[in-house]
Formats: C-alpha cells, sequence, structure tokens
C-alpha cells in the first residue's frame, strides 16, 4: 500500500491533529483573521468579549471536527443564519481562506490534507458570501 493511499484511509479529523490540533488550528486563524487588515474589523470586536470570542472558538472547532471526520457533534447555528448580516463580500471570504491555507501550513498539514479543507471551504461559500 503506497503512502498516499495509507494517508487516504486517514480521517481529515485525524490528519490534522484531532481536537487538540483543530483547536490550536482554529485559535491560529482567529489570531491570523485579527491581524488580517482586510478582515480584522469583523473580528477585533470579539476581543471584547472573550466570551464570545470563546463560543465561536467552541463552535468552529466543533463544526470542523465533525466536517472532518471525527466523533463531534456540532450543535451550533448552520452556516447562512451564522453569517446573516455580515455581508461578506467574496473578497473577505478569499482572505479568510488565504488566512486558514497559511496557518494549515504553518502548522504543517500535508498538501493532500490542505486540498481536502479547500473543498470545504469551497462548499461553504455559497452559505457564506452575501449573507
Amino acid at each position: 500500500m503506497s503512502n498516499s493511499t495509507q494517508q487516504i484511509d486517514v480521517s481529515l479529523f485525524d490528519r490534522l491533529g484531532k481536537t487538540d490540533g483543530i483547536t490550536r488550528i482554529v485559535e491560529d486563524v482567529i489570531q491570523a483573521h485579527m491581524e488580517n487588515p482586510k478582515i480584522q474589523a469583523i473580528f477585533i470586536p470579539y476581543k471584547d468579549t472573550p466570551e464570545k470570542l470563546e463560543v465561536i472558538l467552541q463552535h468552529t472547532v466543533d463544526f470542523f471536527s465533525e466536517g472532518s471526520g471525527g466523533p463531534v457533534v456540532y450543535k451550533g447555528r448552520d452556516m447562512v443564519t451564522t453569517h446573516k448580516g455580515m455581508n461578506i463580500t467574496p473578497e473577505e471570504y478569499a482572505c479568510v481562506v488565504d488566512d486558514i491555507m497559511g496557518v494549515l501550513g504553518k502548522h504543517q498539514i500535508d498538501e493532500a490534507s490542505q486540498n481536502e479543507v479547500i473543498k470545504i471551504l469551497e462548499s461553504l461559500k455559497g452559505m457564506i458570501i452575501g449573507q
């Protein structure tokens, strides 16, 4: 069995480091969003409400854990409801994706896993942009 075949047999959840790894990735992504001048205005206000930030962090970890094949159940709102009224533009969404991909690289997530994450993000795009 080749290495690439073995990798496909392992869930994305496992390849992202399970709950602990996904938590570290999400924390770094949120920090990257807060430092990104093109989208930081969306995220910086959460610094003043750490309890809201913690809820967002947990929901995001659960969402990506379940979506990547982990034994986690996401109990938050659907993507349309979550992003309603935010009016996220395609450019802002691209910045979010860029931040996520940069963090995955920083965490040395392999290219195949990064490509799976991109597919997930692409599948969510229509539920987030322009809501």
